[in-house]
């Protein structure tokens, strides 16, 4: 099994910054892909930020200059550091990792999720 712990949420003011971090443990390959999704009660989960092995980024446009995602290979953990944020930021996140079994393929791997309430 792969297990995805994420750490960091909480409540914050407007304007403030959080910072999370979600790290994989188990048997595996390697991690190819790891991203930062988010929840709110009636939309669909979407997706806030992702990273390649290489550290290769890409954002959701509304996050782009205040959020960034970073990851340590050696560590197996994927951060995500989050500046500025607003009343619309509060969600629960949850991490990803695309997963190369042993002997197998690509597997998805969730987080348990995290919250992040900001508040005015």
């Amino acid at each position: 099994q792969v297990q995805l712990v994420e750490s960091g949420g909480g409540l914050v003011q407007a304007g403030g910054s959080l910072s999370l971090s979600c790290a994989a443990s188990g048997t595996f390959a390697s991690i190819s892909t790891m991203a930062w999704y988010r929840q709110v009660p009636g939309k669909q989960r979407e997706l806030v930020a992702s990273i390649t092995s290489g550290h290769s980024t890409n954002y959701l446009d509304s996050m782009k200059g205040r959020f960034t995602i970073s990851r340590d290979n050696a560590k197996n953990t994927v951060y995500l550091q989050m500046n500025s944020l607003r009343l619309e930021d509060t969600a629960v996140y949850y991490c990803n990792a695309a997963v190369l079994r042993l002997g197998g393929p690509f597997q998805n791997y969730w987080g348990q999720g995290t919250q992040v309430t900001v508040s005015s």
